[in-house]
């Protein structure tokens, strides 16, 4: 089926003709018209001759930076959007990027995908000014996918930005879906290794018995079924950075052997007597406190100290105030984007269900409940009937210390059974009572509902 030509106009403005032809081959294909200039003074004269929807900039070309032209276009040309690469990112770049109008930042290499959606979900927010709609008038910098405009995210942020400029181990803490493994990537990124590869491995998803061979390879014979010699992950990160997920899920045998890495540089396939040197960058992250686990026997206290030089702790979602609705309603201009939706928009009440959701899943739960509202939701406003029943619920909280002793424990009772997917046995486990009593209590919570 042939795609219809799009109204929009692009112009992309990179000093590398490869770079160019490329953008300009896949916006073309999806329907833009596009211009092309070789830098900034040439993209100016473009803006002046031609109405244009999206600029696209490099950010370090010569002469006048992307930076300079992001500025001109905002000062000039309020009615077209700007959006930044580079294939040299950096949490500065992003913030600088941002603060002078460009309103994505998408570091190389990207791939198709990634550029045709930050195009749309540009394009889209420059649609919905033009017909009037509400749209946030400051775009907040992500930082190698971390979204946050709140104090206790100003801080990571000055974390993973020290840590990208030195070479020591980070251990990185926090809850499940935090976004752990885009803090490390984002050091990585930002670091002198981002040319070199970023090799994530997920220690709680491999089986005890074959761990070690992924992560440092093994010889042909090793073992049954190793019909061949095969490098490990740390063989493929060699020059770049190897991100161990869930480290806490590794035995106190494999810990002793990650530790002399840490410590020789070096790795020894299994089935090998031979050692071979690793230039390997090593981030780690877990869910669980490792200075109690060392308490307990269950983690080695010289490897908690090793991994711990630098400790970056990602806080959760219920901690980030306003972030939530932030993250709502990036997440929605996203999934409408790729949906090839005209950008939704969040009733007051949706808001206050979600602001006052406790969030146990963290932004990985928000997302998904984003992503099922815009499938789901057949209107352009997600109102507080979309939302899942406890969010629902939270929408009509009351917070603070005038609500009765019931309203708190209906509250609860709600959270519980909805934790437990409505199961009721399991609710009523929770909660230490019997079926019977928690069928009578949410009776009467049914019943007086204020």
């Amino acid at each position: 089926m042939p795609v219809e030509p799009a109204k929009e106009t692009i112009l992309i403005a990179d000093d590398s003709a490869a770079t160019l032809e490329v953008l300009q081959r896949n916006l073309a294909a999806a329907g833009y018209r596009v211009f092309t200039a070789p830098g900034a003074a040439e993209a100016i004269d473009v803006l002046e001759a031609t109405p244009l929807d999206l600029v696209i900039t490099d950010l370090k070309m010569p002469k006048v930076s992307g930076l300079d032209l992001v500025r001109h276009v905002r000062e000039n040309f309020r009615d077209t959007a700007v959006m930044m690469i580079t294939g040299y990112p950096s949490i500065e770049g992003a913030v600088s990027a941002v603060k002078n109008g460009a309103e994505e930042f998408l570091a190389k290499p990207f791939t198709d995908k990634e550029l045709l959606g930050a195009v749309a979900r540009v394009l889209n927010r420059l649609r919905a000014r033009r017909s009037g709609q509400a749209v946030p008038e400051q775009e907040i910098p992500s930082c190698g996918g971390l979204i946050g405009a709140s104090e206790v995210m100003e801080k990571v942020f000055v974390a993973i930005g020290k840590a990208a400029k030195s070479a020591a181990t980070v251990l990185i803490s926090g809850e499940s879906g935090t976004g752990k493994e885009l803090a490390a990537r984002a050091i990585h990124y930002s670091s002198g290794r981002s040319a070199a590869q970023f090799v994530p491995v997920n220690c709680g998803g491999i089986p005890e018995g074959l761990l070690e061979s992924e992560l440092f390879g093994h010889v042909k014979g090793a073992f049954t079924g190793a019909v061949e010699s095969r490098a490990g992950f740390f063989h493929a990160a060699d020059g770049g950075t190897i991100f161990l997920d869930e480290v806490s899920e590794m035995s106190l045998a494999m810990q002793v052997k990650l530790l002399r890495v840490l410590q020789d540089k070096q790795v020894c396939m299994v089935g090998s007597s031979r050692t071979r040197e690793v230039d390997v960058r090593i981030l780690a992250a877990t869910n669980k406190d490792l200075h109690a686990l060392v308490k307990k026997g269950a983690f080695r206290e010289d490897l908690f100290y090793r991994l711990n030089v630098i400790n970056i702790v990602i806080p959760p979602l219920r901690q980030r105030g306003d972030d939530i609705l932030l993250l709502a309603r990036h997440f929605a201009d996203k999934f409408a984007a790729e949906a090839g939706r005209a950008p939704l928009s969040f009733s007051d009440e949706a808001l206050q269900g979600l602001a006052n959701y406790n969030w146990p899943g963290n932004v990985r739960e928000l997302e998904n409940v984003i992503q099922r509202l815009v499938v789901m939701t057949d209107g352009d406003v997600i109102d507080v009937s979309d939302l899942p029943s406890l969010m629902r619920f939270s929408a009509l909280r009351r917070t603070g210390f005038t609500r009765t002793l019931a309203e708190v424990e209906a509250e609860y009772i709600h959270n519980v059974l909805e934790s437990a997917a409505g199961n009721k046995t399991r609710a009523a486990e929770i909660l230490g009572i019997d079926r019977k009593t928690l069928r009578e209590k949410l009776r009467k919570t049914s019943e007086h509902p204020d």
